[in-house]
């Protein structure tokens, strides 16, 4: 026998095993629907007969693969313009930045308190 305090009587009570296991009625559930494609949403519905899929945006895997790919004596972080420039120089100026940072940090723990 199973047992389950009641909010009523504020006593143990004999009860089913479904009870117990789902306080204040609370059942697990099944969604009605599925959830949404969360990557590569198609456009339309695709259809039980038909095996192809249109999707939102446009397939460039190909033009990029190109682009890394050619010789110019880039490294392949900086390839794609002015953008990744600025976005490499900011996080280097960040990093020496910081490891600036920490070392000030460290010695100014290291320093003695000085009493007065």
């Amino acid at each position: 026998m199973y047992y389950k305090f009641s909010g009523l009587t504020q006593k143990l009570t004999g009860s089913s095993h479904a009870a117990v296991f789902s306080p204040q009625g609370l059942r697990p559930g099944v969604p009605a629907e599925s959830p949404a494609m969360v990557f590569a949403s198609p456009t339309k519905l695709v259809s039980e007969n038909s095996s192809s899929v249109e999707y939102l945006g446009r397939n460039n895997v190909n033009e990029i693969q190109k682009l890394f790919q050619t010789q110019d004596g880039l490294p392949i972080h900086l390839k794609r313009g002015l953008s990744d420039k600025l976005l490499y120089r900011t996080t280097m100026a960040l990093t020496i930045g910081g490891a600036l940072y920490c070392l000030v940090a460290l010695y100014m723990a290291a320093q003695p308190k000085k009493n007065n």
